[in-house]
């Protein structure tokens, strides 16, 4: 993957990044791999296996922040090789539009999505994946499921912070 614009110098450290989501809403994205057939029909959802710092486990979406000076698809190529390893091949659209706007709050409630350190907005978007797929930084393994297996109470329970809810979002938004 080759970034259209340097951002290496966007990074903040932690302290800056602390203060900065005191002050700021965080712009992120959310990704929800998909395997699809030759009809473009959704055949599987992939859903990563994480572990917080507590060693709680939970299922998750990719998901991460947008630097500065970096394009929403570079976001997304980037978070998607970070999670799913360099060998994933995801389609991304030359100009990806979100299928939705989720608004992440550090006070539950507000919007089916919380994020205790952060009001965050995220651009959510369905992404084919076609390639092999081995996890990378934080997630321990994806696991490639139905649409119907995805939708599983149990399966959404184990998603924190609304990403359940996104999740459904996601399969509705393509007909599934």
């Amino acid at each position: 993957m080759t970034l259209d614009s340097d951002v290496s110098g966007a990074w903040l450290t932690r302290e800056e990044m602390e203060s900065a989501r005191q002050r700021l809403p965080i712009l992120y994205v959310d990704a929800v791999p998909v395997r699809v057939d030759e009809a473009g029909e959704v055949t599987e959802v992939g859903l990563l296996l994480r572990a917080d710092e507590e060693g709680n486990i939970s299922r998750a979406l990719v998901s991460g922040r947008v630097l500065y000076g970096e394009r929403v698809r570079q976001a997304l190529l980037r978070h998607l090789e970070k999670d799913l390893g360099p060998l994933a091949l995801p389609r991304v659209p030359t100009s990806p539009q979100p299928f939705t706007v989720a608004e992440y709050f550090p006070v539950p409630g507000i919007t089916p999505f919380h994020d205790s350190r952060q009001h965050a907005v995220s651009l959510a978007f369905v992404i084919p994946v076609e390639g092999d797929c081995q996890p990378r930084q934080d997630a321990l393994e994806i696991t490639w499921m139905a649409p119907h297996e995805a939708r599983d109470h149990r399966v959404l329970a184990d998603m924190v912070g609304g990403q359940g809810t996104l999740l459904q979002h996601a399969l509705a938004h393509v007909g599934v």
